[in-house]
């Protein structure tokens, strides 16, 4: 088996590398510039501050601005309403109720009652059809007053 060497210059190569990195660097602005960002709509401003008012009803301190529910929960809830009860959405946050060790050291613990709350009510303002399910998932976990206020 025989192979042969390239035979272009280090400039040749260099060009090239130039002329790709231009290539994609327009191509990155100019999907910036063609993909327009969703504008709020109604409904989303409405579910937001639904969520909001829910918040301050169970005393939460510090309260999401409108523009930022309104950016991750948008009008159908985000991520937290693909598949709340779904079992790998709910090992995640069960992995989230732990002691924050990595591998072997990872224990559960006993989490504070107000933990999940925020998580029920965006169940409950932005997808309800899903808040059966979700409730009884989450008052099967043990949870306490351990965080005081």
């Amino acid at each position: 088996m025989t192979s042969t060497m390239g035979t272009s210059s280090r400039g040749e190569r260099t060009t090239v590398y130039v002329v790709i990195c231009v290539v994609l660097v327009c191509a990155m602005v100019g999907a910036l510039l063609v993909v327009p960002s969703p504008a709020p709509t109604d409904t989303a401003e409405q579910k937001a501050d639904q969520f909001i008012a829910a918040l301050q009803q169970a005393g939460a301190v510090s309260l999401p601005s409108k523009d930022q529910v309104v950016s991750v929960l948008g009008e159908d809830g985000g991520a937290v309403c693909a598949g709340p009860n779904e079992a790998l959405n709910q090992a995640n946050l069960q992995a989230q109720l732990s002691n924050g060790a990595g591998g072997p050291g990872t224990r559960p613990v006993i989490a504070d009652s107000k933990a999940l709350q925020g998580g029920k009510l965006i169940v409950q303002t932005y997808c309800p059809d899903q808040l059966a399910a979700y409730r009884e998932f989450i008052e099967g976990l043990m949870t306490a007053d351990v965080a005081g206020g």
